[in-house]
């Protein structure tokens, strides 16, 4: 996200009240590109632009900071995981972590259950990077953990490097 700049303030004043209010509804419920998108098409006529509201809205989630609802992390605790594993239709033959990412969360890494009859992967947790915890680590130890709990491989193709294109684990 760009460097917030002095007068992003007032871009935010620019914005009619109600129009303000909605913004922080959706900074509030963690809604961040309808909160761009409604900082766009509200202010073009105000000349504010698409880098614009992006900052607009980034200063927003600064100010309200805690009060964000943001969605429940996914549990990765053995007992947890193997839970989840343990109710998927199938054998799981193997647990792998490959990453993903998108314009909100940047990188983050997907843990799977990767099960046979039928061929399948299943989504067991999605591991968000946060200032205490870099995703790959916790996404490895947790797969890991699983892996070895059940007896099965565990494949992490590319854990120092986010790539959503490495190799993916092939069954022998």
């Amino acid at each position: 996200m760009p460097a917030p700049q002095p007068q992003d303030h007032d871009l935010w004043e620019m914005l009619p009240a109600g129009i303000r209010t909605q913004v922080d509804g959706y900074v509030l419920q963690d809604s961040l590109m309808r909160a761009v998108k409604l900082v766009w098409d509200a202010g073009r006529v105000r000349g504010i632009g698409l880098r614009e509201a992006q900052i607009v809205v980034h200063e927003r989630y600064l100010f309200h900071g805690d009060r964000i609802a943001r969605e429940p992390e996914c549990p990765l605790d053995l007992e947890s995981l193997a839970a989840l594993a343990g109710g998927l239709p199938g054998r799981v033959a193997a647990i792998e972590a490959v990453w993903d990412g998108d314009t909100v969360h940047d990188w983050f890494v997907r843990l799977l259950a990767i099960t046979d009859d039928p061929a399948e992967e299943r989504h067991l947790a999605t591991v968000y990077s946060r200032r205490d915890r870099d995703p790959s680590e916790a996404a490895a130890e947790a797969g890991r953990t699983l892996a070895d709990h059940l007896g099965i491989p565990f494949h992490f193709a590319s854990p120092d490097d986010p790539d959503d294109e490495a190799p993916r684990w092939r069954r022998p």
